[in-house]
């Protein structure tokens, strides 16, 4: 279809503008491309004073008629017959000025960033796995079930939860022992922040059969590393009647189907990615997307890794049966032993949660972790163990309180079933797809140790 000599009606950010006193070209994007469209000015037909507000960062409309362009870089161009100024960028005090930027520095500008070409193209990938997540889903006859906030259970009994009260925390009221007085809080008794919609989605899997839920998580964890966020969002589907095996094979059926739809979907921003920041990137996603992940338990993968370090591996952390494995162990064996992803499964009971379903060696549960090339572990999930002594046995040697899981504990007193499930952070995936290194850089506003600003 012919498209030269059509009238258009443009709006966008300047990203640059640059030529003689004769002619201007004014490089526009709206955000939703990697790519700018070039504007060509008359300077005489508007004028220097007019067109002296059209710096980087403003923000204007433009009307005018598509042509073929004659210069290298682009195919079309726009020749302005019209321009309407929105909103100027004062070029002495606006930070995204044409140049490089560190990653450091745009953090701190974090309100600023999406309109970089970097963080444009992060953040449409993020929508577009959204929608991957929810179609792969819905596809399969799951049901979204949204899991509260606000929760009065810690899912993994670590206890790094942020506390929600509306209580006056300068005059809290205490007891004789000294314990704070929950009776006059907003919900009656202590609450915090969920660190995973897990429980409450179990109960929704075994009475709607297969469910996900997809809803931010906090951990109060002090862990100020380029892997780590305290506000994150999961992705965590539940199944019922799930054994291990099919958990697996659905975990490797949903990453890769995500990883298809971005290059499906994101091939301008993977490509971009690819050119300035990872060069390696397309290269890493045909990876997993070519290879059947391999399967093996925690005690053969401690073996090989033993093996490893008895043949002059140097690895930071010590190997060992019963350590839980380090990023750097997780990666060698992707990476140098068996060249394809890996779901590593029965892991030492006494290292994991105590939902999972317990092997008959006494020893080991039936817990699984996608590991992937550079990141490590990008998936955790297991069976669940439905018989209620056996759960109930499990949370008392872990010193989770029976008031807090009475609830949880019902689904195995009334019509229990097996069930499986698993979670996956949803920015862990958007740190694979798009080559990024600190996961800072893939979620708008970041919350970490010492930082919640914007």
């Amino acid at each position: 279809m012919r498209t030269y000599g059509i009238s258009l009606n443009v709006k966008g950010w300047v990203r640059t503008r640059r030529g003689s006193k004769q002619v201007n070209f004014i490089a526009l994007n709206d955000g939703s491309t990697v790519y700018n469209l070039q504007i060509v000015v008359d300077i005489e037909q508007f004028g220097e004073e007019y067109l002296k507000p059209v710096t980087t960062g403003a923000c204007i409309g433009v009307d005018g008629k598509l042509v073929q362009s004659q210069g290298a870089g682009q195919t079309v161009e726009l020749r302005a017959e019209k321009i309407q100024i929105y909103g100027t960028a004062d070029p002495t005090s606006y930070p995204l000025q044409k140049k490089g930027h560190s990653m450091e520095f745009l953090r701190e500008i974090a309100h600023l960033r999406p309109r970089t070409n970097t963080f444009g193209a992060v953040f449409r990938i993020s929508h577009h796995m959204a929608m991957a997540i929810h179609t792969f889903f819905h596809e399969r006859g799951f049901f979204n079930f949204h899991t509260p906030i606000i929760t009065g259970s810690d899912c993994e009994g670590a206890g790094q939860m942020f506390q929600v009260t509306t209580m006056n925390l300068y005059d809290l009221k205490k007891d004789e022992n000294g314990a704070i007085l929950y009776s006059s809080d907003f919900f009656g008794k202590q609450t915090n922040l969920t660190v995973s919609g897990q429980l409450e989605g179990e109960l929704a899997a075994l009475a709607l059969g297969e469910i996900y839920t997809f809803g931010p998580t906090f951990r109060a964890e002090n862990s100020n590393t380029p892997r780590h966020l305290a506000e994150f969002w999961m992705i965590e589907p539940e199944m019922a009647f799930y054994e291990i095996d099919d958990n697996m094979q659905l975990a490797e059926d949903f990453i890769k189907y995500c990883i298809r739809w971005a290059l499906e979907h994101c091939a301008d921003e993977i490509q971009f990615l690819c050119e300035h920041f990872d060069k390696e990137l397309t290269e890493r996603l045909h990876f997993v997307l070519n290879r059947r992940f391999v399967r093996l338990t925690y005690t053969e993968g401690i073996r090989i890794l033993e093996e490893a370090t008895a043949e002059g591996h140097k690895f930071e952390f010590p190997i060992y049966w019963g350590a839980d494995l380090a990023a750097e162990h997780e990666r060698y064996l992707v990476e140098d032993h068996f060249k394809s992803p890996v779901i590593l499964t029965d892991y030492p009971k006494e290292i994991k949660s105590f939902y999972m379903k317990q092997n008959d060696d006494g020893k080991t549960v039936r817990a699984m972790d996608v590991l992937f090339p550079k990141i490590g572990e990008i998936i955790g999930g297991s069976q669940r163990e439905e018989d209620y002594d056996k759960l109930l046995m499990r949370a008392e040697e872990m010193s989770i309180p029976y008031k807090d899981i009475w609830w949880y504990m019902d689904t195995r007193r009334f019509g229990t079933a097996p069930h499986s499930g698993f979670g996956m952070g949803f920015e862990r995936l958007l740190l694979f797809v798009t080559g990024m290194t600190n996961i800072r850089d893939v979620i708008p506003f970041p919350r970490t140790p010492n930082n919640a600003d914007f």
